[in-house]
């Protein structure tokens, strides 16, 4: 989206009369649009105004999921919505500042103001820095709720941060372009850089930093701790605490957080570490960690906590011999292996009836979809309604197909996180 139009997405609603206009409108609707937008411009409203706040009120419906009720009363820039914060998860973020007794805590590239928003709920006085003034002014109207919260205009980079106690800094990882929004990979492409994070920490600012998740650990500053957040199996991002935010015993931890509720597994030692559980057949159980696990090199630490095996080192999946539950990886019985090969397992839906199929994969080039319709074309007339799941992966040089079925978790119970003790042994993966 062209900068000229995500001013266009704001600046109609900063009257009264537009504030009024998009608040009015009944939750969103893509099949109503149409016919809500010729009443509105009957009943004399302006078009650019109209516009604006069907698009905002668009842009709110899909913010529900990040921000729940507050998304009803907030504004949206499409971009500033992709990369903000899940309140939820913001709220962990502000915790680490009460916890440090940082009173004073600046949000450079606040964007739409999210972590401003829990910063500010949890008392913290609150300077919000933003460089682009469209999603200033959004952020102005997100966080006027809270007096303890101040947005400034400016670059992250120049701005003074005398007499702050703390920072928290979210790098816009995107570029737009008239086509829309593209991601940055390169963490020095990012605004502020990763190398200017780097000299923040090295000043003995107490830090938090956002990133992507996809970050390689060899890109991850010494000194830190990196803390992975998953949502309901979603890896949402990495966070990097520094000095007195960082906690001593942790370089690296996987939040997950579910309807279950929040559970983190911990490890003091450094992404290098060469500890690794036994290597083993796929048997009883197999397990899939989560996506938060993976990219914190925890994988290992899991398995020895089941007891289990790794099918490949160079793979994530673990077999165990019995059923455990735990917040950090996804349980299925296994029923067979068979060797990967495209004619037996077209014959083996079409034996066993199975008109539903479900692919898992990893370390293997398989494109799930297009081989789910192979094996079910196969079946014929005899696909009935009996459904299968295979998990198609690599040990050592051989390609399996490993048939299992997924285990129904209890509710996630506290005496995992008891036998961890919210962190085991040095790990890497």
């Amino acid at each position: 989206m062209a900068p000229d139009a995500a001013t266009d997405l704001i600046a109609p609603l900063l009257t009264p009369a537009g504030w009024e206009l998009l608040n009015s409108l009944e939750p969103y609707d893509e099949a109503d649009t149409l016919r809500l937008s010729t009443t509105l411009r009957r009943a004399g409203h302006d078009p650019l105004v109209i516009s604006a706040a069907l698009t905002q009120s668009r842009l709110r419906a899909k913010a529900e999921t990040k921000f729940g009720p507050f998304a009803a009363r907030m504004l949206f820039t499409a971009a500033g919505l992709e990369q903000a914060t899940r309140l939820g998860v913001a709220a962990r973020h502000a915790e680490r500042y009460v916890t440090a007794r940082l009173e004073r805590v600046a949000d450079l590239g606040c964007g739409i103001g999210a972590d401003a928003i829990a910063l500010a709920s949890l008392d913290r006085q609150v300077t919000a820095v933003e460089i682009d003034e469209t999603t200033a002014a959004a952020a102005t109207m997100n966080l006027m709720p809270w007096p303890n919260a101040t947005v400034v205009g400016g670059d992250a980079e120049s701005f003074d941060l005398t007499g702050y106690d703390g920072v928290w800094l979210d790098p816009a990882r995107r570029t737009t372009t008239t086509s829309g929004t593209t991601r940055l990979f390169d963490p020095e492409a990012f605004s502020p850089p990763l190398s200017f994070v780097e000299r923040l920490a090295d000043s003995g600012t107490p830090l938090g930093v956002k990133l992507g998740p996809g970050i390689p650990h060899e890109a991850v500053p010494a000194g830190c701790e990196a803390q992975w957040v998953s949502v309901d199996g979603d890896v949402t991002e990495l966070t990097l605490w520094f000095n007195s935010l960082r906690r001593d015993d942790v370089r690296r931890s996987a939040l997950v957080i579910s309807s279950h509720g929040a559970a983190e597994l911990n490890s003091a030692a450094d992404f290098d570490d060469e500890t690794r559980p036994p290597m083993g057949a796929p048997e009883g159980y197999l397990y899939e960690p989560d996506g938060a696990v993976i990219r914190a090199g925890l994988v290992a630490d899991v398995a020895r906590g089941l007891a289990g095996h790794l099918l490949d080192p160079r793979i994530a999946y673990i077999c165990a011999p019995t059923l455990q539950d735990t917040p950090f990886a996804r349980a299925y019985r296994v029923l067979s292996v068979m060797p990967f090969n495209v004619k037996a397992l077209r014959a083996w839906v079409r034996e066993n009836g199975i008109g539903v199929l479900d692919i898992k994969k990893r370390g293997t080039s398989v494109t799930p979809e297009e081989l789910r319709k192979q094996l079910l074309a196969g079946a014929g007339k005899s696909a009935g309604k009996k459904k299968a799941t295979l998990v198609l992966t690599r040990i050592g040089e051989d390609r399996v197909a490993i048939v299992v079925e997924p285990v129904v978790s209890a509710e996630k119970c506290q005496c995992w996180m008891e036998q961890l003790g919210h962190g085991s042994g040095h790990s890497s993966y």
